[in-house]
C-alpha cells in the first residue's frame, strides 16, 4: 500500500515558464500574518504607523539573504560543487538563525537612525516573529523537509496526526519523525506565551529576551532529532551550539539589565 503514496504537490501553481511553490506562498503568509499584527500593535504602542513597513521593506530581504548565506556557508561542499542551486531558496534550505542574526542587526541599525528604541521595537515585533515562525515550518512540510530519524506508521498514528502528514512523512519508502510539525506546535504555544506576558509587567526588552529563550529551547530538542542539521563538527550540531548561546546570552542579558536598573534606583533614591 505504501508504494502507492504520493507526497502533495510542492508546486503550487503556473504562471506561464515560472512555477510559484507552496514554500514561498507559505512563507509569505507567515511574513504577512506577522507584518499586520506587529504594524496593529506599534500604532498601539505609540509607534508611528510606517515603522515597521520602514523597517521590513529592508528587513525581509537582508533576513533572506543571511538565512540562505548562513545555511549555503555550512552546507559549503555542496554549494562549491553546484553553485546555480545557491539562490534556488524556493527548494528550501534557508536558516532561521541566519534570518534572526539579519533581522536583528537590520533593526539595531534602523533604530539608531530613527532615534528610536531598539527593545521597544523588538518587544512589540516579538510574538509576531515566533507566529511567523510556526507558520513557516509548513513550507518545510510540503517540501518533505527539516523531519526527524526514521520511525513507523504506527508511531505517527497513535500521534493522532491527520491522515495527510502521515502520507507527507513518508519520504523514500520510509516515514519520519514530523519535526517540522513539533517545531511548529512550540512556536504556536510560545506566541500564545508572549501574547500573556504582555499583560505582565515586564521591563522593556524582557518580552524579546523570552522570546529568544523560548525558541532557542525549543530548537535545541527539535534539533537534535534532525537528520539534516547544519553541524559545526562531525558531532556538534550548529543549531543546537547556536541555542545554547543564546539561552545564556539572554539570561546574562536579562539579569546585567535589571542588576543595573535596580543600581540606578537606589542612587538616585540616596540622592534625593
Amino acid at each position: 500500500m505504501n508504494s502507492t503514496l504520493k507526497p502533495l504537490n510542492p508546486i503550487a501553481f503556473h504562471l506561464g515558464p515560472l512555477e510559484v511553490h507552496w514554500y514561498g506562498i507559505i512563507i509569505g503568509c507567515g511574513i504577512a500574518l506577522a507584518l499586520f499584527l506587529v504594524i496593529r500593535e506599534g500604532e498601539r504602542r505609540g509607534l508611528p504607523k510606517d515603522t515597521y513597513a520602514d523597517l521590513l521593506i529592508w528587513a525581509i530581504p537582508i533576513s533572506i539573504i543571511c538565512a540562505r548565506a548562513y545555511y549555503v556557508l555550512f552546507e559549503w561542499g555542496y554549494y562549491a560543487k553546484h553553485p546555480n542551486e545557491i539562490v534556488q531558496i524556493w527548494n528550501g534550505g534557508i536558516a532561521i538563525h541566519g534570518a534572526l542574526i539579519g533581522a536583528i542587526i537590520t533593526t539595531l541599525i534602523f533604530c539608531r537612525k530613527k532615534g528610536i528604541s531598539f527593545w521597544k521595537v523588538a518587544d512589540i515585533a516579538a510574538p509576531s516573529i515566533i507566529i511567523g515562525q510556526a507558520i513557516g515550518r509548513w513550507g518545510n512540510f510540503m517540501n518533505q523537509e527539516a523531519h526527524g530519524g526514521e520511525v513507523t506508521r504506527r508511531f505517527l498514528e497513535n500521534l493522532h496526526l491527520p491522515e495527510f502528514i502521515i502520507n507527507q512523512m513518508y519520504i523514500d519508502g520510509h516515514y519520519y519523525h514530523p519535526t517540522f510539525l513539533y517545531e511548529s506546535i512550540w512556536d504556536f504555544v510560545g506566541f500564545i506565551i508572549l501574547m500573556s506576558l504582555r499583560k505582565v509587567n515586564l521591563k522593556r526588552g524582557e518580552l524579546f529576551l523570552s522570546y529568544v529563550i523560548w525558541y532557542s529551547i525549543g530548537r535545541f530538542f527539535v534539533e537534535g532529532m534532525r537528520t539534516d542539521s547544519l553541524m559545526l563538527t562531525n558531532t556538534l550540531r550548529m543549531a543546537q551550539v547556536i541555542s545554547i548561546v543564546l539561552v545564556v546570552l539572554c539570561i546574562i542579558i536579562w539579569v546585567v539589565r535589571r542588576v543595573t536598573g535596580m543600581a540606578r534606583h537606589r542612587y538616585k533614591d540616596l540622592e534625593n
